[in-house]
């Protein structure tokens, strides 16, 4: 079975960040027997640079299961391999947002009727799932643009707090709608924890802190943890060992 973790660094993002974070990504993909591979080159230079996550939609055809997760995201190790609990009809979020609180409706999601906000920064989907990461397509015969799609997008109170804009949520935006438009199954990772009664805690994630922020609460919260066996690099030679350009 071919499994590829894939995550997202353009132009060397955050490195002393990713120095903390890698080592955790690499450490779970080695468990759940997947590649580990790092987005490193736009192929959307027009688009916000999260939409370059949209590359799995191409680059993971061939594989049996595609497993997205956040540079800045902490994977404990300990995280059970979610693909093992997953229906391949089936795609997954670690958690999920409310579609209404951020997008405005249009007529696949007023059908869908499941109200499912993407939460992007941690998603798995097999081969028959693959559509979840399809670009942006034509709405009512119309290719949706840039503007158009921005222009449905809205923040939430505390996300405005943080500094988040609506380019930064381009992602989970065109995944909502592509939960709605294909009528995808879903769960979340939450839910899979839920029924098997598992209370761990298996990762950390924030998009409302500051790079400075988010290093400061990964060292303190990993300080506690003995895992000096997990492989230690520059940010320069993790993309040199993992990038899928390089």
């Amino acid at each position: 079975m071919r499994k590829t973790l894939w995550t997202l660094n353009i132009d060397n993002y955050a490195p002393e960040l990713c120095e903390l974070t890698y080592p955790l990504l690499l450490a779970y993909a080695q468990k759940i027997g997947a590649d580990f591979q790092i987005i490193n080159e736009r192929r959307f230079p027009e688009m916000p640079v999260v939409y370059e996550k949209l590359q799995i939609f191409y680059l993971g055809r061939g594989n049996d299961w595609n497993v997205y997760i956040d540079s800045d995201a902490v994977i404990f190790p300990d995280m059970f391999d979610v693909t093992e609990r997953l229906s391949k009809d089936t795609v997954a979020h670690y958690g999920r947002d409310h579609y209404g609180n951020r997008f405005r409706g249009n007529s696949y999601s007023r059908r869908d009727g499941r109200d499912i906000g993407s939460a992007n920064w941690f998603t798995v989907a097999s081969d028959w799932c693959i559509d979840l990461w399809h670009p942006l397509q034509p709405f009512n015969e119309n290719m949706v643009s840039l503007p158009e799609a921005l222009d449905a997008i809205r923040p939430i109170v505390l996300e405005r707090q943080a500094g988040i804009d609506r380019e930064h949520l381009i992602d989970d935006y065109v995944l909502s709608q592509n939960i709605a438009r294909y009528g995808l199954k879903f769960t979340t990772v939450q839910d899979l924890m839920k029924a098997s009664n598992d209370v761990a805690v298996y990762t950390w994630h924030t998009h409302r802190k500051t790079v400075t922020g988010k290093i400061n609460e990964i060292r303190e919260g990993l300080s506690g943890l003995k895992i000096d066996w997990l492989e230690k690099k520059t940010s320069n030679q993790w993309l040199l060992d993992y990038a899928v350009n390089r």
